[in-house]
């Protein structure tokens, strides 16, 4: 026995000690201790973000829960659901204006933008400024999510304390993924879907070195959430269990419905970004204009106001019409789609399963109608309707699948989940390509998936869209500050998306050479989104 251990001993160091050093070589021991911290962290600061939300809500329903809004804003005289929308909306703009560097509340892309070209580093004054902005539109009825905002806010929080100690740039994409878990974890009480939206969604990948931190963040939050929130699913429904296996082609077509229904969306987000832009207006007044807007929407259909847990709620306990579903359905695309073009803060991750819903128990309520002994009640189909709406929107079947799973407790619709989502994914990228995040990089000159767009990104020049500097451009040329960005005609299209996006600027001064400071051209922001749009037109012709 002795020289079996003195055998072994040997070899068992040999195999170890290399795999500890590497361990402790990398930081790993302190990456997991940073993890657990930035679980707490994030918790508490999206537990504070609801807070913040609710206190804001409380001005004009006397009343912070967010699962009652329609209800409350049904018994409100219409000028004061106008008021608050138009009121909030000032706020915001001002805010905007005056405070965030951007010009824009922050999101999910953003935390995808800053692990892919940023160094996984996020302004901190930004992410927080963009946290206090989401939270007033929110608060004041805008028709948008609170779960990207939170994202965000996790990944600003994660960004800070990652580099306050000296560890790899793998390590700090890493802690950005345990910002995001937390944060989806702590906003759903969803831990496993928060390790795979941050995998999926954030980092791209399922490397086992970011897979524990990211666990052991979203674990510290879901822990800290459930001590002041409880345990229960955000939606409470009814057992549902699938009729018959002959339902399955019925959940293939409703996989493709739903993606029509996620295309469709997406159009409506870009059709109302680029209506947006052609706008002159100041800033401050762009969010008043849509709080108007959506405010004349909500006096007629309040469930469309602020995250819309409520009707989404209603669907999935079959308490809605079919009229009703389809009206909403409608409106809330609309109200949503005006939300974000009006620079209101917000994500659209609730949006997608409250559209996702409606879709779902309408094509449940004319199947139940049509093959009534073999369908399933509508609320199985609002179920499966919502994963594959969010998982088409988002980009992200898996860990959108696991959401709907946490969030309902159902574990009986899993596999027609899995197969409407697959259709729904399918369908918007054959249509779109890209899920909405990547729209928006894309809009801002990053495309993370290459492809013919980031060609003509990088072949177009400003000299094709730039306009003659006027008396104006000269006045602003002189009164900007050294760091402001400045293009040159040589400059690609993609750098100058770029520069507007970082500036937050309509309109930058184009000089001879960046170091003269000569100017001969001004570009207009809409002039280089309508050059994008003829290229990408032209190019699909071809």
């Amino acid at each position: 026995m002795s020289q079996i251990i003195a055998t072994l001993l040997p070899y068992l160091g040999n195999r170890i000690a290399p795999n500890f050093r590497a361990l402790v070589q990398e930081r790993q021991p302190l990456i997991w201790v940073l993890a657990a911290i930035i679980g707490v962290v994030v918790a508490y600061a999206v537990l504070i973000f609801l807070e913040v939300i609710g206190a804001v809500q409380n001005l004009w329903l006397d009343n912070p829960a967010e699962e009652v809004v329609a209800t409350l804003a049904a018994r409100k005289p219409w000028w004061l659901i106008m008021l608050a929308l138009t009121g909030g909306g000032l706020l915001v703009g001002l805010f905007l204006t005056y405070a965030l560097p951007k010009r824009r509340a922050d999101g999910v892309a953003d935390v995808i933008e800053a692990r892919a070209v940023g160094g996984a580093r996020i302004d901190t004054p930004q992410g927080l400024g963009s946290a206090l902005v989401s939270a007033v539109s929110l608060g004041c009825g805008a028709s948008a999510g609170r779960e990207g905002p939170a994202v965000h806010l996790g990944a600003t929080l994660a960004s800070w304390l990652g580099y306050r100690f000296e560890i790899s740039p793998a390590a700090h994409r890493a802690l950005l993924g345990c910002g995001a878990a937390a944060a989806v974890s702590a906003s759903f009480n969803a831990p496993i879907a928060g390790v795979l939206f941050a995998l999926e969604v954030i980092l791209g990948h399922y490397a086992l070195r970011a897979f524990i931190p990211i666990v052991i963040s979203s674990v510290a939050a879901t822990i800290v959430t459930r001590i002041h929130l409880g345990d229960a699913p955000i939606f409470d429904i009814p057992d549902y269990a699938i009729t018959s296996y002959w339902e399955f082609p019925a959940f293939v077509l409703l996989g493709l419905t739903c993606g029509l229904v996620a295309v469709c969306f997406q159009f409506s987000v870009m059709g109302a970004d680029w209506a947006a832009r052609h706008v002159t207006c100041p800033l401050w007044l762009r969010p008043v204009i849509g709080g108007f807007i959506i405010g004349i929407m909500g006096v007629f259909l309040p469930e469309i106001l602020g995250v819309g847990y409520e009707a989404t709620n209603m669907a999935l306990n079959q308490k809605l019409s079919l009229t009703m579903l389809f009206v909403l359905l409608i409106a809330k695309s609309a109200a949503t789609a005006i939300t974000l073009a009006s620079r209101f803060g917000g994500g659209v991750f609730s949006p997608a399963l409250y559209l996702g819903a409606m879709t779902g128990g309408a094509f449940g309520i004319i199947a139940a109608a049509i093959f009534p002994d073999q369908a399933s009640g509508p609320g199985l189909y609002a179920i499966v309707g919502m994963g594959a709406v969010s998982a088409a929107v988002l980009g992200a079947p898996i860990s959108t699948a696991l959401i709907v799973f946490e969030l309902t407790g159902g574990y009986e619709v899993v596999i027609a989940l899995l197969l409407a989502i697959s259709m729904s994914s399918g369908l918007m990228q054959a249509v779109h390509g890209q899920s909405l995040f990547h729209w928006q990089l894309s809009m801002r000159g990053l495309f993370l998936t290459g492809g013919p767009q980031a060609a003509i990104m990088r072949e177009v020049r400003v000299s094709h869209f730039m306009a003659e500097a006027t008396m104006d451009d000269n006045e602003v040329f002189e009164a900007l500050e050294d760091d402001t960005p400045k293009l040159t005609p040589d400059d690609t299209l993609e750098a100058a998306m770029r520069a507007f996006d970082q500036s937050g600027l309509d309109r930058i001064p184009v000089v001879a050479r960046h170091n003269d400071g000569v100017l001969v051209a001004g570009v207009e922001h809409k002039a280089a989104r309508n050059t994008d749009n003829t290229a990408r037109n032209e190019a699909n012709k071809e």
